[in-house]
């Protein structure tokens, strides 16, 4: 559990969509073709045939039918277009910035945990032992890649950089007309066990967690148990009660040494929480530096976010197949159009240097 609150910084959100040719599901030939080009990339048809499926199949996999599942991402296509292009710009500016070995670093480190945890000697037993539960290791490993690329350019260009940009005037100037915001919350102090679906049977996940989850609330210890089976360290955070996820509302209500039961998460994992501790709020207010600038990121950003994809889209060169460009430009340029200036779907590749 990196954090329980919504947080800024988990900012990825897949929107669901389609294309037009996906109605034909069932025909056995190939087209593909390219939707855009985007500097020295492309974004092709059986691409986003790619990305419909997996949602799709999603979608069925939570208990709608298949055609409501289509009519769903059929009413999106527009954005899901608009979506990939975003991505492979995120994907091409994080090989200028050189956060790929870093990226595939920490993607490497997710399979070892893996391993570790299912003491499975090499990678590639531990794929083996994925194809047999269904699951395709290059899907994992690729849908791992795109969410840590977007963090880390994220983390880089944006997040970073509205961080540190605000004075020391400024900062003072934001707390003394937001005291409110910096006194002292109540807070919930929390320990994890975390069980990770990626690479197992998710029902044998679930009931793993069941059995640990009894195993706690008949006085097991909790740290020892920890160790020996959750999949990410044990590092007990404080959060702010106001600021709980939906799906972890339950914590209002317990007490200091209470153990939850199991929390799913949508394919992701389970998570077992205990309460360490509880603080009361207090109406003073404190000038911290740093809670003061992540609350002035937080203001900030999604304006900075904005700004930044658009002006990426503004350096680039991007060309829509005339096709798919009545549909995809309005949202694609949405940002830059609302500066009340005209704006083209395509513009002229840049000079190499």
């Amino acid at each position: 559990m990196k954090r329980i609150s919504s947080v800024i910084f988990q900012i990825v959100v897949l929107l669901v969509l389609a294309i037009p040719a996906f109605s034909q599901e069932n025909e056995t030939k190939v087209v593909d073709e390219v939707v855009a080009q985007i500097n020295d990339g492309v974004l092709t048809l059986s691409r986003i045939n790619r990305e419909i499926k997996a949602i799709v199949d999603t979608y069925v996999q939570e208990g709608k039918s298949r055609d409501d599942a289509l009519k769903m991402v059929n009413e999106k296509r527009g954005e899901l277009i608009a979506n990939l292009v975003n991505e492979e710009l995120m994907l091409q500016r994080a090989k200028e910035l050189g956060l790929d070995s870093e990226i595939e670093g920490s993607i490497n480190q997710k399979f070892l945990e893996i391993m570790k945890q299912q003491n499975i000697k090499t990678l590639e037993g531990l794929y083996q032992e994925m194809e047999k539960g269904g699951l395709n290791p290059d899907e994992i490993r690729e849908g791992w890649r795109k969410q840590a690329t977007r963090e880390a350019v994220i983390r880089r260009e944006v997040q970073s950089k509205v961080y540190w940009d605000a004075t020391s005037k400024e900062l003072k100037e934001y707390y003394e007309k937001n005291k409110d915001k910096f006194t002292q919350p109540e807070t919930i102090t929390i320990s994890e066990i975390f069980l990770d679906f990626a690479g197992r049977s998710e029902a044998n996940v679930r009931e793993k967690a069941k059995n640990l989850s009894a195993q706690l609330k008949a006085g097991g210890d909790f740290t020892k148990i920890a160790s020996e089976n959750s999949d990410r360290k044990n590092e007990p955070q404080t959060v702010n009660i106001k600021e709980l996820d939906d799906k972890f509302a339950v914590l209002k209500n317990l007490k200091a040494g209470d153990i939850t039961d199991p929390i799913e998460i949508a394919q992701v994992g389970i998570n077992i929480l205990k309460v360490d501790k509880k603080t009361q709020a207090s109406s003073d207010s404190v000038f911290d530096e740093n809670a003061v600038r992540f609350a002035l990121m937080q203001e900030k950003f999604p304006a900075a976010m904005k700004t930044f994809m658009a002006k990426l889209r503004e350096d680039s060169y991007i060309k829509l197949n005339d096709t798919y460009r009545p549909l995809v430009a309005p949202i694609l340029f949405a940002d830059e159009r609302s500066k009340d200036k005209p704006v083209a779907d395509t513009k002229e590749k840049p000079t190499e240097k």
